[in-house]
């Protein structure tokens, strides 16, 4: 087990051992995480990342070697503390695959402010990275439709972000990933094709296709545009036959060169024969290529930066001291006071409408609310029975259909529903 404290900040730290010095560290405090807006041009946010967040918070300790490190940093007393460190609070939220909007309380983290306090680094940088390539894995995978999406961007990030963006990526509706760490760890089914360093490789294109369909089989996917696709598609059925599974095409103008393949290879009688694209491929593109005989498509840098949009603009904010609502009032960054409790509100045919917090209650049900958070921790132990990858799979692709019809638009526009905080159980009656 690695620890996952290494994550912490220092000013987290800084405000540890101030709490514990003036006796504040014990105060019963409530955290929540939330979005002020979405981030630019998105319509809704998804969540993702709460499963790995929980196995951090299981994972965050102290070892002896770290805490050696911190020795002259901090004094005695906190570094005593942080040995012992086991969170034993609360958690809360909505559950993986579920959508969120600016306010949502996606994340409630409940404990002494002294162990909730070291927990926000940790916790914001799994759900702004895993949130983002969700919303964004999302979005393409509207786009992309019934077409199946693998996930090609590990080499255009951290490593270890990879395979969180794979996980995140098949959260939301990516059919695969090439990552091998990620199927590993995740059970995400691997797929991937050649790459034009194997055609390269050899001193002719028929050869690199012969062994290729020698190995894999004829049912591999062909890389066809190493050096002209019109060549490459008639040297592939030439070497594999009309029964080759794919070609892919990864440069060029893909809508043209995607019409021009279909012909071809239908001419040659490969009429069962995929074609799959790929190369700097985001929602916009995949939008545009709907009406291309296209059968699948890659996908990787844009997705494992977010598409435009690399965090999710999630806060880890402190609500609630002992019971007692509390706020920040700066300027262009003022938060609500108060645990909030979410309903999402639908219309009889099942369109949400609404998405309703009450401020320290819980709003009153109407007939087609649904509420939006579960346990998650309890007493420090991970609740059993939460959602696994699969089931997060499908929550999300339930939870879109309610969206009103714009709401999935790639263009800008307003949050898909708007957010109703209820201040006071005074607000319902109004």
């Amino acid at each position: 087990m690695v620890s996952t404290a290494l994550l912490t900040d220092h000013y987290e730290l800084t405000m540890l051992q101030a709490a514990l010095s003036d006796g504040t560290g014990d105060r019963a405090c409530t955290f929540e995480v939330f979005g002020r807006r979405l981030p630019e041009g998105r319509r809704y946010g998804v969540v993702a990342g709460t499963a790995r967040v929980l196995d951090a918070v299981r994972d965050f300790t102290f070892d002896p070697d770290l805490l050696t490190g911190l020795r002259g940093v901090l004094d005695d007393r906190t570094l005593d503390w942080l040995a012992r460190y086991r969170f034993s609070g609360s958690i809360e939220g909505y559950v993986e695959g579920e959508l969120w909007f600016p306010g949502s309380p996606i994340l409630t983290v409940t404990g002494t402010f002294a162990e909730a306090v070291v927990l926000e680094t940790v916790v914001l940088s799994i759900l702004n990275h895993d949130c983002a390539i969700a919303a964004a894995a999302s979005r393409m995978a509207q786009a992309a439709g019934d077409r199946p999406l693998i996930e090609m961007g590990s080499r255009r990030t951290h490593e270890h972000a990879a395979v969180a963006a794979s996980r995140a990526a098949y959260l939301a509706g990516f059919t695969s990933t090439s990552n091998l760490q990620a199927g590993a760890s995740y059970g995400i089914p691997t797929s991937g094709t050649s790459a034009h360093a194997f055609t390269l490789l050899h001193d002719t294109e028929a050869e690199a296709f012969r062994a290729q369909v020698d190995a894999l089989g004829v049912g591999t996917t062909l890389l066809v545009d190493t050096y002209d696709i019109t060549a490459g598609i008639a040297t592939a059925v030439e070497v594999a036959g009309p029964q080759l599974g794919a070609v892919r095409i990864d440069s060029g103008d893909l809508e043209v060169l995607a019409v021009q393949a279909r012909a071809q290879l239908d001419s040659l009688g490969a009429t069962a024969t995929r074609i799959v694209v790929s190369g700097d491929l985001d929602e916009y593109a995949l939008a545009a290529l709907r009406a291309a005989p296209v059968d699948g498509y890659g996908v990787g840098t844009s997705l494992v930066t977010g598409s435009g949009a690399p965090t999710a603009g999630l806060v880890y904010k402190l609500v609630e001291v002992d019971g007692r609502p509390v706020a920040k009032r700066s300027t262009s960054k003022v938060t609500q006071g108060g645990r909030k409790t979410a309903v999402r509100r639908h219309r009889p045919t099942g369109t949400a409408t609404d998405e309703v917090l009450g401020v320290g209650f819980t709003p009153p049900r109407e007939p087609n609310d649904r509420p939006l958070q579960v346990p998650m921790v309890s007493g420090g132990e991970r609740v059993e029975d939460l959602p696994d990858l699969q089931a997060s799979r499908e929550h999300l692709r339930r939870a879109l259909v309610t969206l009103p019809w714009d709401g999935l638009a790639l263009s800008k526009g307003d949050p898909a529903i708007p957010t109703t905080v209820l201040a006071s159980e005074r607000e319902v009656a109004r």
